[in-house]
């Protein structure tokens, strides 16, 4: 039998792609300017950003960041056990425990990392993750990682949660969840989740990375909606590549599991520490979270807008009120024809696609920001009408 040649097999794989409308490129960001970048030399209006309260460039962040690199370089010269951890990096984690109201928390170079790190250290053979079906990619990569089997229910189902952390096996058992799911916009349902995860032992991990920031009172994000602490949720991650404008993520919990994790997760041990310029510059983003309530009543107004006129339009809307708003489109096509026509009318909106999304689910992931005027909104709300609605069909159950 012919051996495998790398060669064929990825071209063969392209042309698989290229077949189902699934190939994928990326775009050359030339600058941005709150809502507007430039892209090929045009400025587009972007709706596919995660800079929801505009903190990515505030002036109050940049100089933070600005000042802590003058001071201290801009790389942290190690891993976090050897030099990599600086005092900025253990300031910030001290604020944002503190603020959530957990013992402790370690930061992260990335949402990513931190979940692999936290399933390959808590996880082991024999043991169960239960997960929805919908969770982020990279929940679901780190319980395949882990070795511990790994089983999913129907989207929000908490019933079909109960059933098969009832039916695992006599290991340890997780029970981890997104707080808003990244492509629909959806919460979700934390509170009857915590009740679950309680009567079946089974240790509650949320990745708050589309809630944190933009839900709940000082924007504490999904658990604060549910009325939800450090005790019916032991393990919290807040990745600050959205609402909090920057790169990395913080990993909250008890002082027992944070401290194993730190010692124990290979992704942290044997990862590069981020800048820490970038955690001063999240301390500043934490003191405009946590004080500029006006920014969350802004997006909240931005959101209601879009959802009326994208219903008096009669455009195809998932029940989501965070700043994710899917338009659902089914094939990969369809969508890729609407991004383009959004486009050439001067608005960014990326076409999402298997296997971000599942099969028959391509959509337009739009996003709001309070850098989004209203006049922004309208003339997007204009622009979808024209491109949506000769293409969408109605998407099956």
């Amino acid at each position: 039998m012919p051996r495998t040649r790398f060669a064929d097999r990825l071209a063969a794989a392209r042309a698989d792609r290229a077949a189902r409308d699934a190939l994928r490129t990326r775009r050359e960001i030339e600058g941005r300017e709150g809502a507007r970048v430039l892209v090929d030399g045009r400025q587009l209006t972007s709706f596919c950003g995660n800079d929801y309260l505009g903190l990515g460039q505030h002036l109050d962040v940049v100089a933070a960041m600005q000042e802590a690199a003058a001071w201290h370089g801009v790389g942290s010269t190690g891993s976090p056990l050897v030099t990599g951890h600086h005092v900025e990096h253990a300031l910030f984690e001290r604020e944002m425990a503190a603020w959530l109201g957990y013992e402790r928390a370690l930061f992260f170079s990335s949402g990513y990392q931190a979940n692999l790190a936290v399933m390959q250290s808590l996880l082991e053979a024999g043991d169960t993750c239960v997960q929805d079906k919908l969770n982020h990619a990279c929940l679901i990569d780190g319980a395949r990682l882990a070795g511990c089997e790994l089983k999913r229910y129907p989207h929000a189902d908490v019933e079909a949660a109960m059933r098969q952390l009832m039916t695992r096996r006599d290991g340890a058992a997780m029970l981890a969840t997104d707080g808003v799911f990244s492509m629909d916009g959806d919460a979700a349902p934390l509170a009857d989740l915590a009740l679950v995860a309680r009567a079946q032992d089974a240790l509650l991990y949320v990745d708050d990375a589309h809630g944190i920031g933009v839900l709940g009172p000082e924007g504490r994000g999904s658990l604060a909606v549910a009325g939800l602490g450090a005790r019916e949720v032991p393990l919290l991650l807040v990745p600050l590549g959205k609402a909090f404008g920057g790169q990395g993520a913080v990993l909250l919990g008890s002082a027992a599991i944070i401290g194993h994790i730190a010692e124990t997760a290979r992704p942290y041990l044997f990862s590069t520490a981020p800048a820490p310029a970038m955690a001063a510059a999240m301390r500043a983003s934490l003191k405009l979270i946590r004080t500029e309530s006006w920014r969350r009543a802004k997006l909240a107004s931005v959101v209601m807008r879009f959802r009326r006129g994208a219903s008096a339009r009669g455009l195809p809307l998932q029940e989501s009120f965070t700043p994710i708003q899917p338009i659902v489109l089914g094939e990969n096509a369809k969508a890729l024809a609407a991004a383009r026509t959004l486009e050439e009318g001067g608005y960014l909106v990326t076409a999402i696609r298997p296997p971000t999304v599942p099969e028959g689910q391509a959509r337009l992931r739009i996003t709001l920001s309070v850098d989004h005027s209203e006049a922004d909104v309208d003339g997007l709300l204009v622009a979808l009408a024209d491109a949506v609605k000769p293409a969408a069909d109605p998407i099956p159950a």
